[in-house]
């Protein structure tokens, strides 16, 4: 989550999620602030539309949490369990994504646009280009973490 700014008097704070579930994040003891991962403890959390409003111990003042605003509140990894075939963005991040039938490598994968009914996987070709498709099954066949790569069928014209 990030920090964007403070949420009324007491030192609550809105935050941006980038998880598909930011209810889940409620669920943790402990999470870690900044990239000094300071560990912090979560005393109030509540999603709110297509944000998140949280508390932390020792936040008291709208002063304090002003400070915060920019800062990145991470999980630790090892504190999740994930289900057959979920993985972390981060993760997916650089992944080199393969053509299934040629074998032609398209690019990395560079970010997951998550603004839409599925998942964009976007895609950096070795010339610099863009190239963006769907987490569709009739697209994306499989993702293999510890190959680094990902398989994939585009549609007709996708790449076009």
């Amino acid at each position: 989550m990030e920090i964007t700014k403070p949420q009324g008097l007491k030192g609550e704070m809105r935050a941006k999620y980038y998880c598909d579930d930011p209810d889940e994040v409620g669920e943790f003891d402990v999470l870690f602030l900044g990239k000094e991962k300071k560990p912090v403890k979560l005393t109030s959390f509540r999603v709110n539309k297509n944000m998140v409003i949280i508390a932390l111990e020792g936040v008291n003042t709208v002063e304090e949490a002003r400070k915060l605003a920019g800062k990145f509140i991470y999980i630790d990894r090892e504190d999740v369990e994930l289900e057959e075939n979920v993985w972390f963005i981060k993760d997916l991040i650089g992944l080199d994504v393969i053509d299934a039938d040629s074998g032609e490598k398209y690019g990395v994968v560079e970010e997951i646009l998550q603004n839409a009914p599925t998942d964009v996987y976007s895609v950096r070709t070795r010339e610099g280009k863009q190239l963006l498709f769907p987490s569709i099954p009739e697209v994306l066949l499989d993702i293999n973490i510890n190959e680094r790569k990902i398989l994939i069928r585009p549609l007709k014209g996708l790449f076009e």
